[in-house]
């Protein structure tokens, strides 16, 4: 993420800075690569009891999910909708930061849910391209507006001055970290 235009919304301004520091994986994690990520609290008995929320992405077969499942969902979703359709598997996994095994399982994932289509590439049959559905966009669109109302909640109390500050200092942040 670049610096931002003094015309930007700072609310759109963090969102951005916000995505870019996830899309950048490993780098940004505290302890750097290797370290052990941060695991919500299990429930007792809810593995595999198909007990809990259903989000826009769902559960399939009711049976209960790793907690960052959604996140790889959501994170190719995005990475595909940045892209353009017409991405390839190999492409997608670069662009997201893992292999490309990884990438065809979520790839196969998100077809299942009939959140994106896998095709073959007109131009190359060896190869296939991934699209966007209606549905995976209206993903993309809700997961967004509900981004987009936790920063404003956060930022409930600041002045447009303070904003513009945080803003301008996140997107400092997000390129130094590009740099190392």
């Amino acid at each position: 993420m670049d610096a931002q235009p003094n015309d930007v919304d700072p609310v759109v301004a963090i969102e951005r800075a916000i995505s870019e520091l996830r899309r950048t994986g490993n780098r940004w994690r505290p302890g750097g690569p290797g370290a052990p990520m941060w695991m919500p609290p299990q429930t007792p008995g809810a593995e595999g009891s198909g007990a809990g929320h259903r989000g826009p992405f769902g559960w399939k077969g009711g049976r209960h999910e790793h907690p960052f499942a959604n996140m790889a969902r959501y994170r190719l979703l995005s990475t595909l909708d940045r892209l353009g359709d017409g991405a390839s598997v190999s492409e997608l996994a670069a662009a997201i930061g893992v292999d490309q095994p990884r990438a065809s399982r979520v790839v196969a994932d998100c077809v299942d849910r009939g959140l994106v289509t896998r095709s073959v590439d007109p131009t190359d049959a060896r190869r296939s391209v991934i699209a966007l559905t209606d549905d995976g966009r209206a993903v993309i669109d809700e997961r967004r507006r509900e981004r987009r109302a936790a920063v404003e909640q956060a930022l409930d109390g600041f002045t447009p001055a303070e904003r513009a500050q945080l803003a301008a200092l996140l997107a400092r942040f997000v390129a130094g970290g590009r740099s190392t």
